[in-house]
């Protein structure tokens, strides 16, 4: 397996990648994945990870930075775009079908976390994408407007709209408003702030673990607004007939989002269950994402063969 940093556009934005190639090389194109990474993370964490493990598997796999964010242009930093995002993963299929080791009618996308959610949404939208897969898959939307366990007061996505207003308000007047920070300063705080979800999310972003220098540690704003009205999974129906595979920790607080995603589909689907698992467990522990890995390949392989062809709608 072979690693390749990679440049390709995304609505006039360079977004930064990378490209795992398995290995040995053949004659033949590969079926392709193009992997997202989850909100906040950049390629070298999740989606990286990920990816590695499926071009050991023989996909050709495809992770890349969301664009404001990592190594990807864009302005303002930090800036979580659900429509950019959107956009950003359908810029990375169209550069896959550019590859020679790709064959271009066998392409499935895999989302990770906030990317599960975008991932679904491309896919409703971009019949390239022959099969679709999520892990750990949310809508960012609702988990700001709701909370990662869906029971959070609406009086607080209020204020947080509130605060996105008068950023707005204040850049415009010349001034650069503080950014909206993600995690506080330490893991204690942010178990009092999120739970056990909260501590995860820190001990992976935040420590060893996981950290990486360019994942994000604040969103710009605007990116509270731009969720207010964004609905990732309003396009799940149009998937039609090609097949979803959504993977969910039994300990995840977020799997309400996967099952709600989940009922919305029309055609073929699954939901796999990893035993003992938390949502951020699926990041990176072995345990958990070795499983995974095995039930994506065994997708992906159905469902991007050489006679995988699914029709479009339902």
């Amino acid at each position: 397996m072979t690693k390749t940093d990679v440049l390709f556009d995304s609505a006039g934005i360079t977004l930064a990648g990378h490209l795992y190639l398995p290995g040995p090389s053949h004659d033949q194109p590969r079926p392709a994945i193009v992997v997202g990474h989850p909100g906040s993370g950049v390629k070298e964490q999740a989606a990286g990870l990920y990816a590695a493990l499926l071009a050991e598997k023989g996909f050709v796999a495809l992770a890349f930075d969301a664009a404001y964010q990592g190594e990807s242009g864009g302005e303002q930093r930090g800036l979580e775009d659900p429509a950019q995002r959107v956009e950003d993963l359908k810029a990375a299929i169209s550069y896959l079908t550019t590859r020679p080791e790709v064959d271009a009618d066998r392409i499935g996308a895999l989302g990770i976390c906030a990317s599960g959610g975008y991932a679904l949404a491309a896919a409703g939208s971009d019949h390239r994408v022959r099969a679709v897969a999520t892990v750990s898959g949310v809508d960012i939307a609702r988990q700001f407007r709701l909370g990662a366990d869906g029971t959070q007061d609406p009086a607080v996505f209020q204020s947080m709209l509130d605060a996105a207003a008068s950023a707005r308000t204040a850049a415009a007047g010349g001034a650069k408003p503080d950014p909206l920070t993600l995690f506080p300063e330490t893991i204690e705080q942010a178990r009092a702030l999120g739970g056990a979800h909260g501590a995860e999310g820190f001990e992976y972003y935040r420590t060893p673990r996981g950290q990486h220098p360019r994942s994000a540690r604040f969103f710009d704003w605007r990116s509270i607004d731009k969720m207010a009205t964004f609905d990732a999974f309003a396009a799940v129906p149009l998937i039609g007939r090609r097949p979803l595979l959504m993977i969910v920790g039994s300990r995840a607080v977020t799997v309400w989002m996967s099952i709600e995603a989940f009922q919305k589909t029309l055609g073929p689907k699954e939901i796999h269950w990893i035993d003992g698992a938390s949502h951020v467990d699926l990041y990176d522990k072995e345990q958990y994402v070795g499983p995974a890995i095995e039930k994506l390949a065994d997708h992906f392989t159905q469902n991007l063969g050489p006679s995988a062809h699914q029709p479009d709608r339902p």
